[in-house]
């Protein structure tokens, strides 16, 4: 294909490409959380966390089985299974809408454990190349620009259309089934990885157990070290992505359809500024390190955004803005850059799938655990307060742990390559 040929025209199209494929992959999956389902409880729970948890335990279960399916993916096929895991989901949005409430529960866990596999099948299409800092950031800030935009449609599908909180899921899915079998074309015209990708960032290959075992033989430390931090995260991103419309209306904005794509589109732009840039720093180390440096940034613009919120001195707009930015600041590294960076960097066999759905599996299981701690304990304290505590408090644990896994890798890597 020409643009195999043409390397600045191969990295646009491939960030373009697959920024637009996920943020439709995403509407399937987030845009039931804009309806508060008030007054529909289920036990001692709400119908609203019911649903959020019932789909994040299907996610977290894909994630763990996701370590090996994602991990020994190859490149034939892949759209297939893209396919027909949306097409599933999306079914399960429509069972949900057709179904007495209680159903809906095992809805939402099929839906979660479809979905769950979708980041790493298409990530698979731009790991691995000189410009895959870029295109992989601009996929994954493709989750805070999708979140927002498709909580809107859903909004608005809802305030201007009359649809109802259990029809809404499905049609949105509807309004992105087009464009997305439209860019899941485009996403197999990206041509593989070339030799001086390959020499640049280390092949990526499909991962036996063999493969698996020497990785974390060789760097299973700073990867726990990583996942511990990632938990947090997770919890954090969970709490804000689920619950956001709550917090929103608790801040007066319940009906403003539109905060939730101005808000989430300022920090997309920002995120992807810093992390875009990396795509011009060459050595893979220094990348890494700093890398490190942007995801420790992220945790103290998120504590000390959240501390002055509770203090009083900052509103609740402008803190919903600030701890966002530093959330994801620290967030979308994991999920575009730093194994990247890492794989070449220690150049193993290994491919980016593999650690992101450690990470992942474990950060979900977290996620999880605290929103069902957070039901049954029956705090009496808002979305908001639970959220800025929780970021006040991660945020030092964070800085904490990413401190401590850039020196561990740093001096592995002295270790494994002593004149590098």
């Amino acid at each position: 294909m020409w643009l195999g040929s043409r390397p600045v025209a191969n990295a646009l199209f491939t960030s373009v490409v697959a920024f637009l494929t996920y943020a439709c992959v995403f509407s399937y999956r987030k845009t039931f959380t804009v309806a508060t389902f008030d007054g529909i409880r289920i036990g001692v729970f709400s119908y609203q966390t019911l649903l959020i948890i019932s789909q994040v335990v299907g996610y977290m279960i894909s994630k763990f089985y996701g370590i090996v399916f994602i991990s020994a993916l190859r490149r034939t096929g892949r759209w297939m299974t893209v396919a027909l895991m949306i097409g599933i989901s999306w079914a399960c949005l429509l069972l949900f809408a057709v179904t007495p409430d209680v159903f809906g529960l095992l809805w939402f866990f099929i839906n979660g454990f479809m979905l769950g596999f979708l980041w790493g099948v298409v990530f698979s299409y731009v790991e691995g190349r000189r410009s895959t800092d870029l295109a992989g950031s601009v996929m994954a800030v493709s989750f805070i620009f999708a979140g927002g935009f498709s909580r809107s449609v859903g909004k608005w599908l809802m305030i201007e259309h009359g649809v109802s909180e259990k029809w809404m899921p499905f049609m949105t899915g509807a309004v992105f089934a087009l464009p997305l079998a439209i860019f899941l074309f485009l996403m197999e015209q990206i041509p593989p990885p070339d030799a001086a990708d390959e020499q640049a960032r280390a092949r990526r290959v499909p991962m036996q157990p063999a493969d698996r075992k020497a990785f974390m033989k060789t760097l299973g430390t700073g990867i726990m070290l990583v996942t511990f931090t990632y938990i947090f995260l997770t919890i954090l991103r969970d709490i804000r992505d689920n619950y956001m419309a709550n917090m929103w209306r608790e801040f007066g904005y319940g009906d403003n359809y539109a905060i939730f794509t101005r808000t989430e589109t300022i920090t997309s732009v920002v995120v992807l500024g810093m992390m875009g840039t990396l795509v011009f720093v060459k050595r893979n180390m220094l990348a890494f390190r700093l890398v490190h440096g942007a995801i420790i940034a992220g945790f103290l613009t998120g504590g000390v955004a959240s501390a002055l919120f509770l203090s009083g001195r900052l509103s609740g707009a402008a803190w919903m803005q600030l701890t966002g930015l530093g959330l994801y600041m620290a967030y979308i590294p994991f999920n575009s850059i730093f194994f990247e960076r890492l794989i070449a960097s220690f150049r193993m066999a290994a491919n980016v799938g593999f650690l992101m759905y450690i990470t992942d599996a474990f950060g979900y299981l977290g996620s999880v655990s605290l929103m069902i701690v957070k039901e049954t304990m029956r705090f009496n304290i808002t979305w908001s307060e639970y959220y800025a505590w929780g970021v006040l408090s991660f945020s030092l644990i964070g800085f904490a742990t990413m401190a401590v896994s850039l020196g561990w890798f740093g001096r592995k890597h002295r270790t494994l390559f002593p004149g590098g």
